[in-house]
């Protein structure tokens, strides 16, 4: 994402940004930025009916610039389209004000932002996170079994299913293996070259940029495919196919499946290997509040409520203290709700010590928190009873109201 222009005063967060989107994981940051309430500028094509003196009505699409406070917001994750429907904010003489009308965000195509209740620190932290000049981890990965592969890119914040390969495959049978062993080459053949077509080795060659790929399997199908694209690297000489081989890593999968691919992401050999990927420490933090839950020792809390408390008490701070908190809290149409947030947030941040991580509620590690209420904690010392506290408050003042009945 490219920042043509911001205006934003450090002190109450007022003000705008234009920015250009130059890739498709920026429509997911401008999905997250986003809100209910915004000012969203924007071109937009809209069809404008004029009647003549002798009564004709004639249509015709303009092209005109478009500022609506937002609605809602639709993202395809597929298509990488976002779809932002709002009530136009500047009346002028195509469009009148209050209007309803959709802009469809695209890259190449920049826009502007003015946050309804101003930057917060999680906005101004996605504005600058979208703006990063750095080259993003990202990782190709294909989940495989006989015939059947699925593609995938996982960046920072999303596993996106780029294809399906789908080849038949006819079944071994004794003295007849030539069958299956040319349906195999066939589909390792497809495979490669529709993986190569997502993935431009050469240009990234030229960037000298390397390319982690991760072969996926039940079986013995990824270790196949691996001996396959180095056979076919020095076949035809690839330079650039040969120089990602050594990037290549195999493991066991559970089945072909893109779900599979959460089991893949958590096994320690491929965690240590992508140590340095933003996704492998959040899969790795899961992983350790798991371990804790499963020891039962109340050092691991999940839930609005309780994680609130252990923040309260000061238990998620300096010497190991995590927040473990989903980006789909912050697209809450309700805005104290999203203020609630934030200034847990904040509160972790910068007055506890503690280290937060803001999961990406379309990747792995954030689907596994959404199950625990989009929220969680690792707390530097044990706490216990913080889910019965309520309770017993709750029991206080029924035999209070008891008592002044009586």
């Amino acid at each position: 994402m490219r920042l043509l222009k911001s205006q934003i005063d450090k002190k109450d967060g007022a003000g705008y940004a234009s920015l250009l989107p130059e890739e498709p994981e920026d429509m997911w940051h401008a999905y997250n930025l986003i809100q209910p309430g915004d000012l969203l500028r924007a071109r937009a094509v809209r069809r404008v009916s004029k009647t003549s003196d002798s009564g004709s009505v004639a249509s015709q699409r303009i092209v005109l610039n478009l500022t609506i406070s937002v609605t809602s917001t639709d993202f395809d994750i597929g298509s990488g389209q976002l779809h932002v429907a709002g009530r136009v904010a500047n009346e002028n003489e195509h469009v009148k004000l209050g209007s309803h009308h959709t802009l469809d965000l695209e890259l190449n195509r920049d826009f502007s932002l003015e946050k309804a209740d101003g930057w917060d620190s999680i906005a101004l932290e996605i504005l600058r996170e979208a703006c990063d000049t750095e080259r993003k981890a990202e990782l190709w990965a294909v989940v495989m079994g006989e015939g059947v592969a699925n593609i995938c890119l996982i960046t920072e914040h999303q596993t996106i299913p780029r294809q399906k390969v789908e080849v038949s495959v006819p079944r071994k049978r004794k003295g007849g293996l030539d069958g299956h062993d040319k349906g195999m080459e066939k589909f390792f053949s497809t495979t490669l070259a529709t993986l190569l077509r997502h993935i431009d080795l050469a240009e990234k060659a030229k960037e000298d940029k390397t390319v982690p790929l991760l072969l996926a399997s039940p079986g013995f199908v990824a270790q196949t495919f691996l001996q396959y694209i180095k056979s076919e690297a020095t076949r035809t000489t690839n330079k650039p196919l040969l120089a990602a081989v050594p990037n290549i890593l195999v493991a066991h999968s559970s089945s072909y499946h893109v779900h599979a691919l959460k089991e893949v992401l958590a096994s320690q050999g491929v965690l240590s290997k992508l140590s340095d990927t933003k996704f492998a420490r959040e899969t790795s933090l899961m992983d350790k509040f798991t371990t804790l839950i499963r020891q039962d020792d109340g050092r691991a809390w999940y839930g609005p409520r309780e994680v609130e408390r252990a923040v309260e008490k000061g238990a998620v701070g300096r010497g190991g203290g995590v927040l473990l908190i989903s980006n789909a809290l912050f697209r809450a149409q309700d805005v104290k709700e999203r203020k609630r947030w934030v200034a847990l947030v904040d509160r972790v941040r910068e007055v506890e010590g503690g280290e937060v991580r803001v999961l990406s509620s379309l990747h792995e590690s954030g689907k596994r928190l959404e199950g625990l209420g989009n929220i969680a904690a690792i707390l530097t010392f044990p706490l216990e009873d913080l889910d019965e506290e309520e309770e017993e408050v709750a029991d206080g003042q029924t035999e209070q109201e008891e008592t002044m009945v009586i």
